[in-house]
């Protein structure tokens, strides 16, 4: 799979933007500052809807308009798609594909997929759980896009289920009488009942990803230790033994019922997937705190060359059936994509990073010097300064 055209409108800096794209490697360089990440930004955010540098839609939209336009052309075999997305910041965004009638925005996930290596990766190890909780869930949706849905849905169902609970809160502290909680139960059942899905997707993704993560740390840091993934839930018991999603669920619902006087108190969800972790293990230690520097961009790569392997290798949709029927289809390779990665890297990172990436099928890369971007991924160059993007 590979993106061969990317066009842009009112996209961050560019007003327009036509940019043809050939399978392998295609380098932007530039000045800082000039427009070379918001291009596979663009790329990234039609694979996730979201941006890996910012939080909201706002400001991917170009100072004084009120919306932007992202559309891509991929092909996969002899097949070709175009996907469009329009960005309206404070409104529902919309969706098209192959220029038909509107879709929901999450019905083109699947269509491009990505990895993404940027400077940010490094907050995979030494940033917050949160962090890593949208690591794990932006690859289970990339591996099953139906899960989409389920992760709003239990973002629905944790605000209402918040809500409650401050509210009781706030009558408690200022002496009021007590709340009728009675729907609180109701509202357990619906948290357990989604969060036991999206739980048993995190745990066999950790669990797929572990053999991979080991392996491509090896081949970034030969010598350089064992690794290891260990998903942390919230509370004690849940994801114990092999459980299922029945188990799962019967566990959340249980451990929900243990805080409840602590959540009425707080006012707050004290359990639940949105307060679990994934821990990093570098020998005997986790990583945050006691990695160096380099051992940590080693185990942050390590994880996106996991993802990509693990993305390569499997059918649309983790093996379930895909949208056209039939089973699942071989999705292709990710897009990798390798923003301003290399300036980060000591030579010997590099260099090894580069080895590892350089036969993808198309591989996109974002560097403020030319001389940064290791020999063997020389392949097409374009000139990017002041909104204009150039092939040379």
């Amino acid at each position: 799979m590979h993106v061969t055209h990317l066009s842009l409108a009112d996209f961050r800096s560019y007003a327009r933007a036509e940019v043809p794209l050939d399978p392998g490697v295609s380098v932007f360089v530039g000045p800082n500052g000039q427009g070379k990440t918001n291009l596979v930004e663009a790329i990234g955010y039609l694979a996730t809807l979201g941006s890996h540098r910012v939080s909201s839609d706002a400001p991917l939209v170009r100072m004084g308009a009120q919306r932007a336009v992202i559309r891509a052309a991929v092909r996969q075999g002899e097949r070709q798609q175009l996907v469009e997305l329009e960005l309206n910041p404070g409104r529902a965004n919309r969706a098209r594909v192959n220029r038909s009638s509107q879709v929901r925005p999450r019905d083109v996930l699947g269509i491009i997929r990505t990895v993404l290596f940027a400077p940010e990766d490094l907050a995979l190890v030494k940033g917050d759980p949160g962090e890593r909780r949208r690591f794990l869930d932006e690859l289970v949706t990339a591996r099953t896009p139906r899960m989409a849905g389920i992760r709003s849905d239990y973002d629905r169902v944790l605000k209402q289920r918040n809500t409650l609970l401050k509210s009781a809160a706030l009558a408690r502290r200022h002496g009021g009488r007590s709340m009728d909680l009675s729907t609180l139960d109701v509202w357990d059942q619906h948290l357990a009942r989604v969060g036991a899905e999206l739980l048993a997707q995190r745990l066999d993704l950790v669990a797929t990803l572990q053999p991979l993560t080991a392996k491509a740390y090896e081949q970034l840091a030969p010598g350089g230790g064992s690794v290891a993934l260990e998903y942390k839930p919230s509370a004690e018991g849940i994801g114990a033994g092999a459980a299922g999603r029945e188990e799962l669920y019967g566990q959340l619902l249980a451990a929900l019922a243990g805080v409840r006087k602590q959540e009425i108190e707080r006012g707050v969800t004290l359990v639940g997937p949105h307060r679990d972790d994934l821990v990093l293990m570098l020998g005997r230690m986790p990583a945050k705190g006691y990695a160096s520097h380099g051992e940590s961009w080693s185990y942050a790569l390590a994880l996106r060359l996991a993802s990509y392997d693990l993305l390569r290798s499997e059918p649309y949709g983790g093996g379930e059936a895909s949208p056209e029927g039939g089973g699942g289809r071989r999705a292709g390779e990710p897009v990798l994509v390798l923003d301003d990665v290399f300036a980060e890297l000591d030579a010997r990172r590099r260099e090894r990073l580069a080895e590892l990436v350089a036969p993808g099928e198309q591989v996109l890369v974002t560097a403020a010097v030319d001389d940064d971007v290791p020999g063997v991924l020389r392949g097409a160059r374009y000139a990017v300064s002041e909104g204009t993007v150039e092939r040379l």
